[in-house]
């Protein structure tokens, strides 16, 4: 299967930069306009698929289609660093450690209930291999070590604080779902004290990580694509927040993604 990967990575196409120049121009697009179409149309998964009309659409449980985002891109991380090539760089370790990391919550960690549309799962996971796939292709094999150190430190900050957030998330719903028992209970401790999704934060931390061992333009833009889309996403889960929670279980000053300021 490794071996699978030869012709693609040392075909001609490659060493043309057009089809990464394209992709860094799609990038930017995405960076301008989905900050203001993730506000408006939540991405149909998670809380923001309940309430939505089940139409015929085939769907699937929200575990399997969590895993259905987030296996693929991990398979492709793990193709690069099992690769012999120069294309097995630390940036390709760090997106395969970032989606293992999913995988691994989505089966041990998180409490699922519902389902979601087998369509949502299938295009968000594509998306994700894909940029897992373009970034493994243009990082750098030999990094500054100074770079290096700055995105190792980043990355491991984004990581650890991400899964914790997480298992705070999660430690919500000891006995069975939060849908299952009818009642939501409004997340506290650590920056949830001061953000509504921290988890964002971190994430995006750690993205920002892999941009700087990556050394390359396609990574800093899946950096500001990601900021985009989380700082919507977190947005409407502060406006969702103070709509189900009073005053003194969540104030309306507590701010949407980086503390005291967004």
């Amino acid at each position: 299967m490794i071996q699978s990967l030869s012709p693609i990575l040392n075909s001609g196409l490659l060493n043309d930069h057009t089809g990464v120049l394209a992709f860094n121009a799609m990038q930017t697009f995405l960076i301008a306009a989905q900050f203001k179409g993730e506000s408006e149309t939540p991405t149909p998964y998670s809380k923001f698929a309940q309430g939505l009309p089940k139409d015929e659409k085939k769907r699937v449980s929200s575990r399997n289609g969590m895993l259905l985002i987030y296996v693929p891109a991990s398979m492709v991380g793990l193709l690069f660093v099992l690769s012999s090539s120069a294309y097995s760089t630390p940036a390709a370790l760090m997106c395969f450690i970032h989606f293992l990391k999913r995988d691994l919550e989505v089966l041990f960690l998180h409490k699922y209930s519902g389902t979601v549309e087998l369509g949502v799962s299938q295009f968000i996971g594509f998306f994700y291999a894909f940029i897992t796939f373009m970034i493994c292709l243009v990082s750098r094999s030999e990094v500054d070590p100074q770079v290096l150190q700055l995105g190792q430190a980043l990355f491991s900050i984004g990581i650890l604080g991400n899964f914790y957030h997480h298992y705070l998330l999660a430690s919500l719903r000891k006995n069975g779902s939060a849908v299952e028992t009818k009642k939501y209970h409004a997340p506290t401790g650590g920056l949830f004290e001061f953000v509504a999704a921290p988890h964002y934060l971190f994430e995006v931390i750690g993205w920002l990580g892999i941009a700087f061992v990556s050394g390359d333009m396609t990574a800093f833009l899946n950096f500001g694509t990601m900021t985009a889309y989380l700082s919507a996403r977190s947005k409407n889960q502060n406006d969702w927040n103070r709509k189900k929670f009073d005053e003194k279980e969540w104030p309306s000053s507590r701010k949407n993604l980086v503390p005291f300021i967004y």
